[in-house]
């Protein structure tokens, strides 16, 4: 492997407006920590346990049919040995609480493929993924030298930077909710013969740039 591991790339866009008010900063090096925890822990415990110990309660895997992850990955025993895997590039929402990784795989036979993960903070501010995908590949994917890491685009709001959204119900000296950030987002579209596209899209200022458009044939 090469040294890229050991550095980050950051690419921050330009942010439009003010920033909405943070608790977390949008850092893709902690997603990458937690990627290589996640990676460590299926090497150390076993694949499936790693999967259900770091998945959020609303997570889902593809089976190729959309599951609730948790409730596939029960009782499932782990193989005999993990897959291996490392992100190159890495993509955070504004206000820090969303990110997409995505990079290559290798089983222990030698095969070789690519993963797409989503992952969101939870209430302790801990990264849990909610959406993990990928596919078999003939011929690992070409990988940058050094780790990438992209973070959206605050997006603007109304005037005042909009407020806490009608009949939220806040009582007098409740901290105000965190502005809904959609600097980033994604979806996953399956087909009724399994088949299946995953894509994540990220705020530039002006528009969503598309920069994950994952598509997984039938039997895939």
């Amino acid at each position: 492997m090469k040294a890229r591991s050991a550095f980050i790339v950051l690419t921050f866009l330009a942010l439009v407006g003010a920033r909405p008010p943070m608790r977390y900063q949008p850092d893709p090096s902690s997603v990458f920590a937690a990627e290589l925890a996640f990676n460590r822990l299926a090497q150390q415990k076993g694949q499936w346990t790693a999967f259900r110990e770091t998945a959020a309660d609303e997570a889902v895997m593809f089976v190729p049919q959309r599951v609730l992850a948790k409730q596939w990955l029960k009782g499932r025993a782990d193989p005999p040995a993990s897959v291996r895997w490392t992100p190159s590039t890495i993509f955070v929402s504004c206000d820090g609480n969303l990110a997409a990784s995505t990079g290559n795989w290798k089983r222990p036979d030698g095969s070789v493929g690519y993963f797409t993960t989503v992952w969101q903070r939870d209430k302790k501010g801990e990264w849990k993924w909610i959406m993990d995908h990928g596919d078999t590949l003939a011929l690992a994917r070409d990988a940058p030298e050094f780790l990438v890491g992209k973070v959206a685009t605050c997006k603007r709001r109304g005037p005042g930077g909009g407020g806490p959204p009608p009949g939220s119900g806040r009582g007098k000296g409740e901290t105000p909710p965190m502005p809904r950030d959609e600097s980033l987002t994604w979806s996953a579209d399956v087909a009724t013969d399994g088949s299946r596209s995953v894509t994540v899209r990220m705020w530039n200022g002006t528009d969503y740039e598309t920069v994950i458009d994952d598509k997984v044939a039938a039997g895939g």
